[in-house]
């Protein structure tokens, strides 16, 4: 059983993975969402990972070596079960803690970082699966909420002054540099946080697509406070 829920028809909520890979994205759907309360201490996970850098790969030898409490033991289990059943799936999850991500100031009017809302692409047809377990969840927003920056007046004016050489090749260069994958919320826009233990599926841009893509941004993190989450 499955139910659309209110929020501008853009996400419809699952009870199970099968559920989650099988239902097809229509009309105004474009996230899909299995609601989990997970057990588990995923924190005693992220604590016992060093960061040397802002962000590191966990891979599933490093994780089954990890000493944990019988908590600790609960939550690998659950990571573990997550990651084979998106494999058997086809997808390649990877699972990534996180203290914060590299941010994009090589054009400061427009930062096309993980920050800004935006949308995937793929050659071929997929989908970005993805779940938070410990710390901040990223947010998703209605496409009805949000305006592609390039089509924005004057930050379009600007990336013309970047690009320099009028308007031919000019689609090209937006797409080259990523420019048209982020959106800006509107002043009214309500993002919606993708909570904890919740996993997602989320439309994406590619050749076969039959609903718009899902915009989709990463939190702030919380100080103090490494994310724990797998994508793909």
């Amino acid at each position: 059983m499955s139910n659309l829920s209110d929020t501008d028809n853009q996400i419809y909520h699952v009870l199970n993975f099968k559920d989650l890979i099988s239902t097809p994205f229509q009309g105004k759907i474009n996230a899909i969402c299995w609601t989990r309360n997970l057990i588990g201490d995923f924190s005693e996970i992220v604590k016992k990972v060093v960061l040397n850098e802002n962000m590191a790969e966990l891979n599933i030898e490093e994780l089954r070596e990890l000493h944990l409490s019988k908590q600790g033991q609960l939550a690998r289990e659950i990571l573990l079960n997550d990651m084979s059943s998106l494999k058997a799936h086809g997808a390649s999850p990877t699972l990534n803690i996180i203290k914060n991500y590299d941010r994009d100031d090589a054009f400061p009017f427009f930062p096309t970082d993980v920050y800004s809302f935006h949308v995937d692409r793929s050659p071929i047809p997929t989908d970005t699966f993805l779940c938070t377990y410990h710390g901040a969840s990223s947010e998703i927003i209605p496409n009805s909420q949000a305006t592609q920056k390039i089509r924005i007046p004057e930050i379009r004016a600007e990336l013309k002054k970047l690009y320099g050489k009028g308007d031919e090749g000019f689609e090209s260069f937006l797409t080259e540099y990523f420019f048209d994958l982020h959106y800006q919320a509107t002043p009214d826009a309500k993002p919606l946080n993708l909570g904890v233990g919740n996993l997602w599926k989320l439309a994406i841009d590619h050749p076969k697509s039959k609903v718009l893509p899902c915009l989709h941004r990463a939190p702030k993190e919380k100080n103090g406070q490494n994310r724990l989450m797998i994508i793909c």
